[in-house]
This record gives structure tokens, C-alpha cells and sequence, in this order.
């Protein structure tokens, strides 16, 4: 009997630190703007064609807060953008799992909730079964929000900083596919309150984006993706690359031959796998890993 309830309190006390590593923030005090009418509900559910687990039809932008453990927080803090067309946000892999990672390297994550095109009852069928010109007309539509979504992030969370416990100049932000987009989009048009200190677009969509400058005070940027992406995104993270080497800001690009798209933290057994690891090194290089 003493035994079982030994077990039970260590189980309550491993849920208890769980729990509190994660905080849902709102973003914003009242209804997103530009978005205040809309009463779609959001929704959480697996999909078998993406084979993860997805969000859809967010109306109400939130971070998702993962603190690492006391001992190992370095002050170093990244907003994270799950991808998915603007119509799904492929929430694990390339969301929880990522700051799950981050954690263990010291960095207080974000899990980002921004808006997206309002779908029904599966928003990841019904993408799928859109007209390609249809789902670009619907991701150009949805881009702004998002992307103001990803400003808002980096200011709510550097105007918490404190309370978080981060350096308020040490705060990131990485998107894969779509939040790519988002990535960027903040990048190439920010307010000094939402000004990531550095940047990282993962297998980034660049085609809602305009043909912007980048700032002559942009942040470092990371780009990363495969070659054989079957939706041709390698070439918008070369793209990305050469614009911030022209521009004379600091840029690192890394270009697997194989790995495909939307492979965030899945094993599929090839040297992308390890993209993550990469990631970690260049961090560590910007000094971002260091208390």
C-alpha cells in the first residue's frame, strides 16, 4: 500500500512540473484585429493524410509557453510557427516537439496559434481538395493575419520578459512551411517592439510575400530545407539566403538532397533527421546558448 501511494505522489509530482512548463497566453486582450467577426471554433484532431495531429480554424491567436528546467534556462527565447498551407497548423512536429527540443538546450519555446483560413469539419480534406490557384488565393488572404499574429508574439513576449525570464534581446522566431511565411513576413516588415533578434524559416513558402527589402537592421537568418521538396520551396530558401548576403546581414543556408517537405521533428530515416541538431549548433555559434 505505501508503495502505491509513493508511486502515485511521484506521478502527481512529474504531472505537476509538466503542467506548469506550459502556459497558454492569449495574445491579444479582446478579438484578434481584423478578425473580430468570425465565430468558426477552433479544433484539435489527428490526420491521417498528414499523419500528425492538427489545428484548425484558430479565431483566437495564442503562445503556448515550454520552460526548460530551471538549471539549464540560458535567457534565450523562440517563438515557433507550426506550418500547414494557412489552413492546418501541424501542431507536434512542428510545434511542441521542436520546443520540447529547445528546452533541453536551455530556450524558453513558444508555440504560436496564429489565424488561418476558415475551413469545416477537417481542414486538411478540404485544402486538399481545393484548385491550386484557389488555395493561394485563400493563403494570400490569411497572410497578413498571420503575420501580425507573429509580430504581436515577439512584443508580448518581449514586454514579458521579465516574468518569463529571458533576455528581451535574445528573442527568436522559426517557422516551418507556411510559418515560414510568418517568419519572414516579420522579418522584412517589423516595429522596433517586434523585432526578432534572429530568424529561422524552415522549408519557408515565400510565394505571399511581396518583393520586400530587407531592413538595413535585419535580423541573423537561418534557412534551412531539402532539395527534393516536392512543392519546389528549396529555391525560395535560396532565394532567402541571397537576398540577406546581398544585403550584407548575417545568413547561414543548409540543403539536404533528400528529406521532402513538412518533415519537422518525424524520423524518416534520412540525414535531414538531423536538421534540428544544425539548428542547435548555430545557435550555440550566435552565442544563444550561453546563461
Amino acid at each position: 500500500m505505501k508503495l502505491r501511494i509513493a508511486v502515485f505522489a511521484v506521478c502527481l509530482h512529474f504531472a505537476a512540473s509538466f503542467s506548469s512548463a506550459q502556459e497558454v497566453l492569449r495574445l491579444y486582450d479582446g478579438p484578434a484585429p481584423g478578425s473580430e467577426d468570425w465565430k468558426h471554433e477552433e479544433k484539435e484532431y489527428f490526420s491521417p493524410i498528414f499523419n500528425t495531429q492538427v489545428v484548425t480554424n484558430v479565431v483566437v491567436p495564442t503562445l503556448t509557453r515550454f520552460s526548460p528546467p530551471a538549471e539549464k534556462a540560458n535567457g534565450t527565447a523562440v517563438v515557433i510557427c507550426p506550418g500547414g498551407g494557412f489552413h492546418v497548423l501541424s501542431i507536434n512536429s512542428e510545434g511542441i516537439d521542436v520546443a520540447k527540443w529547445l528546452n533541453e538546450k536551455g530556450v524558453t519555446a513558444f508555440v504560436l496559434k496564429y489565424r488561418l483560413v476558415p475551413t469545416g469539419k477537417d481542414g486538411v480534406v478540404e485544402m486538399m481538395g481545393k484548385k491550386r490557384d484557389k488555395i493561394e488565393e485563400d493563403m494570400r488572404t490569411a497572410f497578413p493575419l498571420a503575420a501580425a499574429d507573429g509580430e504581436a508574439a515577439i512584443e508580448y513576449v518581449r514586454n514579458n520578459a521579465a516574468t518569463f525570464g529571458v533576455n528581451p534581446k535574445r528573442i527568436g522566431l522559426m517557422g516551418f512551411s507556411a510559418g515560414g511565411s510568418v517568419t519572414i513576413g516579420v522579418a522584412l516588415n517589423y516595429e522596433a517592439g517586434s523585432r526578432p533578434d534572429f530568424v529561422a524559416p524552415i522549408y519557408a513558402y515565400l510565394g505571399v510575400l511581396g518583393d520586400e527589402e530587407v531592413p538595413k537592421d535585419a535580423p541573423p537568418l537561418f534557412a534551412l530545407a531539402a532539395s527534393d521538396d516536392p512543392l519546389g520551396l528549396a529555391e525560395h530558401s535560396v532565394q532567402l539566403y541571397s537576398k540577406w548576403l546581398a544585403a550584407k546581414k548575417s545568413a547561414e543556408l543548409h540543403m539536404f538532397s533528400k528529406g521532402g517537405h513538412g518533415f519537422g521533428m518525424k524520423t524518416q530515416n534520412k540525414p535531414s533527421d538531423h536538421w534540428i541538431d544544425i539548428f542547435g549548433d548555430w545557435l550555440d555559434g550566435q552565442g544563444l546558448l550561453k546563461k
